[in-house]
């Protein structure tokens, strides 16, 4: 799996470790983001749980979550910034 992900996405898979004698709370790089990410998509419903029957509608139910919380991330941004689309009405 590892080799797959390499080949097809071009990616290098990195296991962030504790160090033995490390003891408490240590805070370890990136993970924060992938916390986040569940979090984010455990806020939905319908993947709360496993409600679904196809692995492919819980998949779906993914795309559609992740899609929702961008759109709504780049609303914000723009409405931050100003309007950033002019339209022009021909007469």
């Amino acid at each position: 799996m590892i080799a797959w992900v390499k080949t097809v996405c071009g990616w290098v898979l990195e296991i962030g470790k504790r160090s033995d004698n490390t003891k408490g709370f240590h805070l370890l790089p990136r993970r924060w983001v992938v916390e986040r990410t569940f979090a984010c998509l455990g806020r939905y419903r319908r993947l709360s749980k496993n409600y679904e029957y196809l692995p492919e509608t819980s998949e779906a139910m993914v795309y559609a979550a992740m899609t929702r919380t961008m759109l709504k991330r780049l609303a914000r941004v723009r409405t931050a910034t100003g309007p950033q689309l002019t339209f022009q009405t021909h007469s």
